[in-house]
């Protein structure tokens, strides 16, 4: 039984979906501190939240069996990405469930602020009537500037072309033929601080945007421009949009978002040409309803059919797709399992070339998963699909993906390069019909080999005899011979033998093997 905490207030749908699904125990407990959280964080194997809680990487610590934290919206500052992704715990947001509410929000603060609404409507409730004090703005054809165009600033730029407005973008990330076809010009940054009647932001939070919109930025504005910012706090720099604000650079400002959240910075919203929301951008019923459905929804596949859907540690995988590709995680975890144990030597770099039809895929889950395969059996410490490209990076491994579109001995294959301070070690993979895994060459050696339980991989010279002597002592030492596949190469007049036995071979009784004549190396391997 998988048991889920949901720890910030949010839709009923949440509890009925994962209530009714078989195998998971839901259970709400909203306004938990830090201490709370940490304290009951160890029995739940899923945790859900939306903007309230913070899972700090002490949270993350104290959680004994936590495998999956969903965020009910899109933005995931309150979590602890890094930590979580070293624990192996796979975060998931909704991103698209409050899109058209948050832009609508955005441009429903724009005109707010053109027209001064909220500050005529607070004088008309003082009991006074002050028309010409609230002379406005229009907002038709005047020139709007979108600090990234990804999901919420292509729908703000949707309806405010609908209000006639002349929109341009400054987003690293989109093509400018994309945002032509949604009737965008992209400009530089600087080029939109020169030309913009309003600026409207809508870029994630990271270390590279935050403070983005700062002092530098204001200057290099047109006087007299209005700023939306209904994005995260910390994108832009409060005091320096104080400090523009009262010096009549920015004519106005309307903020949702805070860089403290209640905001203490009682300076800011004070000024009369600041209007402001509590974080409302994503609070509308439906929006609220939408995420809610999602993530229980996202959750409720993730520990029924292991589908990962929306997650930012992890590239997702639909349930169609995962059909498809299964049989290549399987081969390429086998493969990086496989060669890790025929090396010597700490791992440097990694090389994985694909070729064939799984090109048509995206492949960066079988990567995780063959990096996964490499690590797992050398380390001590747990290793999944979600800490094992941290591990790698944490140990300088360098790992390169090739996409070739040469044609090979087989429909699909996965080639497998991987270099140590000792040695240059290849291998190659493929699937047989729509399961059967085949490690197909190993170096030099062209082989057929079913990678699975245990393995004794024999390299000797290419001599007679040699065989007969590994069956007669692994039958004389009680173990049965499973498989057995030989290549050998007329070259180094070499021979690799991979024998697959029904049981692990004793040391001693690999000592033995050791020993024979013509056997230059012996190696283990489980699977």
């Amino acid at each position: 039984m998988k048991r889920v905490l949901v720890s910030d207030a949010m839709a009923p749908e949440v509890a009925e979906i994962l209530g009714n699904t078989p195998g998971i125990k839901v259970d709400v407990k909203t306004g938990l501190a830090p201490d709370e959280l940490k304290a009951v964080i160890r029995d739940y194997d899923a945790l859900i939240v939306r903007s309230a809680t913070k899972v700090t990487a002490e949270v993350i610590e104290a959680a004994g069996k936590l495998s999956a934290i969903g965020r009910a919206g899109a933005g995931v500052d309150n979590i602890d990405i890094p930590a979580a992704s070293k624990r192996g715990i796979v975060v998931m947001n909704t991103p698209g469930g409050n899109t058209v509410t948050t832009a609508e929000h955005a441009i429903a603060m724009m005109v707010s602020l053109a027209r001064k609404i909220p500050q005529a409507t607070a004088s008309m409730k003082a009991g006074r009537w002050e028309k010409s004090k609230f002379l406005g703005n229009e907002y038709s054809n005047k020139t709007l500037g979108i600090i990234g165009l990804g999901r919420v600033g292509s729908v703000v730029a949707d309806r405010a072309i609908g209000l006639k407005m002349n929109v341009i973008a400054h987003d690293p990330f989109i093509a400018p033929e994309v945002a032509e076809q949604m009737g965008v010009t992209m400009v530089s940054l600087d080029e939109l601080y020169a030309n913009s009647d309003f600026i409207t932001v809508h870029t994630p939070l990271s270390p590279e945007t935050r403070d983005l919109v700062g002092a530098a930025a204001f200057a290099r504005m047109k006087k007299g421009v209005f700023l939306i910012h209904c994005a995260r706090g910390g994108i832009v720099n409060e005091q320096a949009l104080c400090d523009a604000l009262q010096a009549g650079k920015v004519a106005g400002a309307a903020i949702d978002v805070f860089e403290e959240e209640p905001t203490p910075n009682r300076t800011l919203i004070g000024l009369d040409n600041v209007i402001c929301t509590p974080h409302l951008g994503a609070s509308t019923d439906e929006a609220q309803t939408n995420v809610a459905i999602a993530i229980a929804n996202q959750i409720a596949a993730y520990f029924a059919t292991g589908e990962i859907k929306g997650a930012v540690n992890f590239p997702s995988v639909s349930a169609d797709v995962m059909a498809v590709i299964r049989p290549y995680l399987d081969l390429a975890e086998k493969l990086g399992a496989f060669q890790v144990q025929l090396l010597t030597g700490a791992l440097q770099e990694v090389t994985i070339e694909y070729s064939g039809e799984i090109l048509n895929h995206n492949v960066a889950p079988i990567t995780v998963s063959l990096v996964k395969g490499l690590l797992d059996p050398i380390l001590t410490e747990t290793v999944n699909y979600i800490n094992a490209p941290v591990i790698a990076r944490e140990r300088g491994i360098k790992i390169i993906e090739v996409k070739s579109t040469e044609t090979k001995d087989y429909t699909n294959m996965i080639a497998l390069t991987v270099k140590t301070p000792k040695e240059i070690s290849r291998t190659a993979g493929a699937v047989f019909g729509r399961k059967d895994l085949r490690i197909v060459r190993v170096n030099e050696f062209s082989v057929e080999i079913v990678p699975e339980g245990y393995m004794l991989a024999v390299s000797n010279d290419d001599l007679p005899g040699v065989i007969g002597n590994l069956g007669t002592t692994l039958g004389d030492n009680r173990v049965n011979i499973a498989r057995l596949h030989l290549s050998r190469d007329a070259q180094t007049k070499r021979a690799l033998v991979v024998l697959n036995t029904d049981s692990p071979v004793a040391s001693d009784v690999l000592d033995k093997l050791r020993k024979l004549p013509h056997v230059v190396s012996v190696t283990p391997i489980k699977m």
